[in-house]
């Protein structure tokens, strides 16, 4: 791709959308713009094919039946691990999450396969639902500030020996495995179980995401006046809930 142009696309939001996550997509294309990519944005939905020729693909959250059929769709469409093949970013949302690894438990209590690109398995949950906001440090690899988000799930993911944890949760539960891990990544794919919308939260997030596509060290800088202040609004809110 050329430095100066951006493909994002964003799977199945007639699916995958339930919880306001389309908001990362509209993060992800305003920051680009801020820097004066040229942004193209493709919204598919679950009836028409994934392109391979994105260079970051966003998927949000969903209730179980639609979660299970958008399984269903991707793998049988293939597009989205085709991309990945490509060296394409992926960024994932809970019910997302769930879906980019091995599998998960569907609608129908059943074990439901997975796309694979997460090395991770997800269950259900027997305890109480992960309700609540969530204050995390991301991996210190990924050079980041801490991560905050609002968790809403009854599942529980377990990490495979070649994904690596996204955070280290400070308040709230993150993967619900106890270890107090939240979310998983390798290099170009990243999965969370934050909503919030978790890139209108942590814009830093966002930034990975586009110098991951653009391949470069560094983006130019923008003004961060608002986001600062969600974000402090909502680290006190974790920290005063616990």
């Amino acid at each position: 791709m050329s430095q100066n142009s951006l493909r994002l696309v964003w799977v199945y939001p007639d699916l995958l959308s339930t919880y306001g996550d389309q908001g990362n997509t509209l993060v992800v294309e305003r920051r680009a713009r801020q820097r004066g990519l040229d942004v193209s944005r493709l919204d598919v939905r679950s009836d028409q094919q994934i392109p391979t020729s994105g260079d970051i693909y966003l998927i949000g959250g969903g209730e179980d039946r639609p979660q299970r059929l958008a399984a269903e769709r991707l793998r049988r469409d293939g597009g989205l691990n085709r991309a990945v093949a490509n060296g394409a970013i992926v960024f994932s949302v809970c019910a997302g999450y769930q879906i980019l690894g091995h599998e998960f438990i569907n609608d129908l209590g059943q074990r439901e396969p997975g796309l694979g690109l997460l090395d991770v398995v997800s269950t259900r949950g027997e305890g109480a639902r992960c309700v609540g906001d969530v204050l995390a440090d991301i991996d210190e690899r990924l050079g980041l500030p801490p991560l905050t988000g609002f968790e809403n799930h009854q599942g529980v993911t377990h990490l495979g020996p070649t994904a690596r944890p996204f955070a280290k949760v400070r308040f709230g539960n993150g993967n619900g495995t106890g270890d107090g891990f939240e979310g998983a990544y390798n290099d170009t794919v990243f999965g969370t179980y934050m909503h919030g919308p978790v890139l209108a939260r942590n814009p830093m997030i966002a930034d990975l995401l586009l110098k991951l596509a653009l391949d470069v060290n560094a983006l130019p800088p923008v003004n961060d006046q608002w986001y600062e202040a969600l974000r402090a609004e909502r680290i006190a809110a974790a920290t005063q809930s616990t």
